[in-house]
């Protein structure tokens, strides 16, 4: 039987310690994150419900985006046993330089909107963190301004090729000028995809005003008082801003750009040179008969085709055809650092997320950019020494197998099962 005892006073304290409260609210709130998912919930509070559907959701039935979500959970590790693991290296190399982590910062367009620091708060943690950061052709900080941000790390940007094509040919130009080194040339975007959350919300830039927006702004004064006494909103593609985000981006985007423009375009890049938006593996293996330095496997986080493919599915027939030839990046559904390690597992060299670096910078601007890439990173280290791996080059298929909802071997299976028609 247990003995009992009463403590005397003086002992309470050492049995048991107060958690210090921390004063300052955002570091509070931040430090009380453990997932991008707690950021997401935190951003949601503190940004008004347009600007916040723009990053959050996705085209159509958004059926793309939460696919893309769910093949990452649905996937199982094969851990090693018995390794070493006392010290875990995660950087790697990409696009020839390096990257502390394996993971980079997506383009991402209308930033300054989701918060007023915008570009430079994801610039200026992606080079504390070591790590690349990607300036979209949509972006609301110039490109020098970037490079001034982010001096030393590095810059990539990305190209969407536009109707009036001295506009996009200026941009490649003062990227080059500025030190960018890689160039993504986006092919998924020929015309804007229908993001039903933004019309039904009445997002436009700048902001309209309404009754729902005003009612919607009240117990977020913050986002408006910075929104309204920060320098306004610049895009270096756009001329001009009135409309909504589908208007923008039909009035600027060419329809009718070829690999005639691929080969212009890269022909004036002295850098590494990208393409974004590959979802096919047969255009993956055209791009690498083309020498293309790297590919982006997207659906552009499933805001433009809804129900295309899901770049994580798609991963492990591309590497294994052109694996040796080019390097692979995806993005799109990454939430977790596990989700990283699954990808590097499966083939991809790099990784790209956008929407964790949204909701960090909607949750604390620069600080909560930090924490997004903090968290990542624990996440990737943590996940590798479970799976006993010591570095991101020892990661292979055999550490996951992907748990397919609906097997893309059956699909082609009972397709060709079918009678032919008459």
């Amino acid at each position: 039987m247990v003995k009992r005892q009463i403590p005397q006073p003086s002992e309470i304290f050492e049995l048991m310690k107060f958690k210090k409260f921390e004063l300052d609210p955002k570091k509070r709130r931040l430090e009380n994150a453990l997932t991008i998912e707690d950021l997401r919930k935190i951003a949601k509070r503190r940004t008004p419900a347009a600007a916040f559907d723009y990053t959050d959701g996705a085209a159509e039935g958004e059926i793309s985006m939460e696919r893309s979500v769910q093949s990452f959970r649905d996937i199982e590790f094969h851990p090693s046993i018995l390794k070493d693991v006392t010290n875990v290296d995660t950087s790697t190399q990409i696009m020839g330089g390096s990257s502390a982590m394996p993971f980079g910062i997506a383009p991402t367009g209308f930033t300054r909107l989701m918060q007023t620091e915008g570009e430079t708060a994801g610039a200026g943690a992606a080079g504390a963190a070591g790590i690349p950061f990607t300036l979209s052709t949509l972006g609301t900080t110039s490109i020098e301004d970037v490079k001034k941000t982010n001096p030393h790390g590095r810059n990539w940007f990305q190209l969407y090729v536009m109707k009036q094509r001295d506009i996009s040919y200026g941009l490649v130009e003062r990227a080059k000028n500025a030190g960018f080194d890689t160039l993504f040339f986006t092919v998924d975007a020929p015309v804007a995809g229908a993001r039903l959350r933004d019309t039904r919300n009445g997002f436009s830039i700048p902001p309209q005003l309404t009754p729902q927006t005003i009612l919607n702004a009240i117990p977020r004064p913050w986002w408006w008082w910075d929104f309204l006494t920060t320098p306004k909103l610049e895009f270096a593609s756009l001329s001009e801003t009135g409309g909504t985000v589908g208007e923008l981006l039909d009035s600027a985007m060419d329809p009718s750009i070829d690999f005639d423009d691929l080969a212009e375009i890269r022909a004036m890049w002295p850098g590494k040179f990208s393409v974004k938006g590959v979802q096919t593996l047969e255009d993956a293996k055209k791009l690498a008969d083309l020498g293309v330095d790297s590919i982006v496997l997207s659906n552009h986080g499933g805001r433009q085709l809804d129900r295309a493919p899901v770049p994580f599915e798609l991963l492990p027939e591309v590497a294994r055809e052109i694996g040796k030839d080019v390097e692979i990046i995806i993005d799109t559904g990454i939430r977790n650092g596990a989700d990283i390690v699954a990808s590097l597992a499966l083939g991809a060299n790099f990784t790209l997320i956008g929407r964790a670096y949204l909701f960090g910078l909607m949750a604390g601007g620069r600080e909560g950019v930090d924490r997004t890439i903090e968290i990542l990173g624990e996440q990737v280290e943590r996940t590798m020494r479970l799976l006993q791996v010591a570095d991101v080059s020892e990661l292979n298929p055999s550490h996951v197998t992907q748990l397919r909802r609906f097997n893309r071997d059956e699909r082609a299976e009972i397709i060709s099962s079918r009678p032919a028609k008459a």
